[in-house]
């Protein structure tokens, strides 16, 4: 597993454990990470990574969840499984707010935590959100600009 993927898949059960908990450890979150961290990858080499993507998500979490809720109309939020939903987070955060991270890596590593951590279908799920935020985001990059009037 490279370094980056276990400093995802810390960060996912990190963000797990802050949801399943009702969102309350928010002012903790830091150190449920670093805990995560010792407890899932002894020897990790790079926390920062995994803080990063943790406190962006948190940062960002409103437009975030605004942005899952807009491009999966069929599921609710709260009807999406927990693991999904903040895999869905940091597959968004890492497209939209994360300039250091290509899109197509973002897909990709939300859509191979989701076969690892998800459901049977939760793959596809993921795949489907993220492409069409993906596609919109490309949309939106390449229309030419409207003159003025």
């Amino acid at each position: 597993m490279s370094n980056r993927h276990l400093g995802r898949t810390v960060a996912m059960q990190t963000l797990y454990e802050w949801d399943f908990n009702g969102q309350k450890t928010t002012g903790r979150i830091t150190d449920t990470a670093k805990k995560n961290i010792d407890k899932f990858a002894p020897g990790f080499d790079d926390p920062k990574f995994t803080l990063h993507i943790v406190e962006g998500v948190l940062q960002h979490q409103p437009k975030i969840d605004e942005l899952i809720t807009k491009y999966a109309p069929e599921w609710p939020l709260a009807q999406i499984t927990v693991v999904d939903r903040n895999i869905l987070r940091i597959g968004v955060f890492e497209l939209r707010f994360d300039d250091d991270i290509p899109p197509k890596v973002a897909i990709n590593e939300a859509i191979e935590l989701a076969k690892s951590f998800g459901g049977e279908s939760s793959g596809k799920f993921v795949n489907g959100v993220l492409g069409a935020i993906y596609k919109d985001m490309e949309q939106t990059i390449s229309e030419p600009s409207q003159p003025k009037q």
